[in-house]
């Protein structure tokens, strides 16, 4: 009996998934190739740009990085994506916990679950959000870029769902050998959910990396701006007072289109660079979170 891993079929069936796979690849590289040769390209010929520069010059990335304002805006993206993930999971993983159990170990499980839920599908408004940051006294601080999205009800969600598909028997030996809930949670089900946490993870990150709305209505000074925030003020809305002299000089060299390019390039490397350190963990805990109800 020929086995089904040595047929001729799959054979085939393998040689043509890669091939489509690969060409699926190439055609999601192909527009940050674009991008990056666009950015380092001059003004007067971006439009004859494919994947390769016609006249190499790296003026748009010294333009962007002209300034001390780049490297400051740049820190406070990554103190906030350091801290605001860290606070993401935490709080996510705290809350999933309890909300994963079932309603003779919870018994107000499923009003705590509507409660959250409520939110997802209404949102109190822009003027509300804003209001309530500015009593607090977080406006023009990191913590307004951390604090009102700490908890994620997306993530919560993903996270209960595969908390419920642990095997209850691991829970229940560790409560016979007299461990409590909170060892049960970090000796348990963190270490078992690993690819999970890490996709989880990979959201907030992104998600924080990314922001930048945030950043322009909730600090009033410059200089306060995470990364994408100075992008946009600098680069697309052309904020000229926040240029020095010489990215002044540096600009009337470039296109706006060259330099939207190298922003959006600029943008993309860090997450570029950390994604492939979780990206084994990605496939399977997206679909292990999301097949339970």
């Amino acid at each position: 009996m020929v086995k089904i891993f040595d047929s001729t079929g799959y054979k085939v069936f393998s040689i043509f998934n890669c091939l489509l796979l690969s060409l699926l690849a190439i055609l999601c590289f192909l527009p940050l190739v674009h991008v990056l040769a666009i950015s380092l390209n001059e003004a007067v010929t971006t439009s004859n740009v494919t994947f390769w520069p016609v006249d190499f010059t790296a003026i748009a990335y010294k333009y962007i990085m002209a300034s001390t304002s780049f490297w400051r805006s740049m820190w406070i993206s990554i103190e906030r994506v350091a801290l605001g993930t860290l606070l993401n999971m935490i709080l996510t993983i705290i809350v999933a916990y309890p909300l994963s159990k079932d309603a003779r170990t919870f018994r107000h499980r499923r009003k705590y679950v509507w409660i959250f839920m409520v939110t997802m599908l209404f949102s109190g408004g822009l003027i509300p959000w804003y209001l309530t940051i500015k009593f607090t006294g977080l406006i023009d601080k990191l913590g307004a870029l951390i604090i009102p999205g700490a908890v994620s009800v997306y993530n919560i969600v993903l996270l209960l769902n595969f908390f419920r598909q642990l095997p209850r028997e691991l829970e229940e030996a560790a409560f016979i050998d007299g461990a409590g809930h909170w060892t049960v949670l970090w000796k348990i089900f963190v270490p078992t959910s690993t690819a999970a946490i890490a996709t989880l993870t990979l959201f907030s990150m992104v998600g924080h990396w990314n922001s930048w709305f945030d950043g322009l209505i909730l600090m009033n000074r410059p200089e306060n701006y995470p990364l994408q925030s100075y992008m946009q003020t600098i680069v697309i809305s052309q904020n000229f007072q926040l240029m020095t002299s010489e990215s002044y000089k540096m600009l009337q060299l470039l296109s706006n289109r060259t330099v939207i390019s190298a922003q959006i390039f600029v943008g993309a490397v860090p997450i570029l660079i950390v994604y492939p350190f979780l990206q084994k963990y990605f496939a399977k805990g997206i679909v292990l979170g999301s097949v339970k109800g």
